[in-house]
């Protein structure tokens, strides 16, 4: 089977898990992950990655990949999008490790915008929503978004699995949105 007719095959199923057919969805995520599971680990020796990264970015990426179905234009190839999910999240877990994931000052240099100075303000914001969050979920986004300390880690530290270290993190951002849009009302 070609690329090309695997992708058409993704897809399709992709079309109709968003139409609701639970079985595409489950057909989809059981091909498309030995594919996203190469790219990650391709990318993963490309930056000087571990091999124990291609694990937690194929897991950011399914999580990505759930969350953001909706987003996936159908009219669109489906390969393109899953490869630019698989780099945000290389590029995320990088960042969070301290390295750097770079891309040449000349592809970018027309979209550069000066960042605004961080208000001290916006930390307390962050704090005050916070401290509205249960224990373990203020915990792991802590660790894991603030501090930049990988699910694993988190998932030792706190004794838990990293699939529910994952759940709750999903969770709590959630809620931290839910609350935020609330404050901002």
């Amino acid at each position: 089977m070609t690329q090309a007719s695997r992708e058409a095959e993704w897809a399709e199923w992709m079309r109709r898990a968003n139409a609701g057919d639970s079985h595409a969805y489950r057909c989809f995520l059981a091909a498309v992950t030995p594919h996203l599971r190469a790219i990650a680990r391709r990318r993963c020796r490309a930056f000087g990655a571990s091999e124990s990264d291609v694990e937690d970015v194929v897991q950011e990426v399914l999580l990505a990949v759930h969350l953001k179905r909706g987003t996936w234009d159908p009219a669109r190839p489906i390969g393109p999008w899953l490869s630019t999910i698989v780099r945000n999240k290389l590029i995320d877990s990088l960042r969070r490790r301290g390295r750097e994931a770079t891309t040449p000052i000349d592809d970018v240099m027309e979209i550069l915008e000066a960042e605004p100075a961080a208000d001290p303000g916006d930390r307390i914001d962050v704090e005050q929503l916070l401290e509205q969050l249960k224990d373990p979920q203020r915990d792991i986004v802590r660790s894991i978004s603030l501090k930049g300390e990988g699910v694993r880690e988190t998932a030792a530290r706190l004794q838990m699995s990293e699939g529910a270290v994952r759940v709750a993190l999903h969770r709590a951002l959630k809620t931290l949105a839910r609350l935020y849009r609330s404050e901002e009302a």
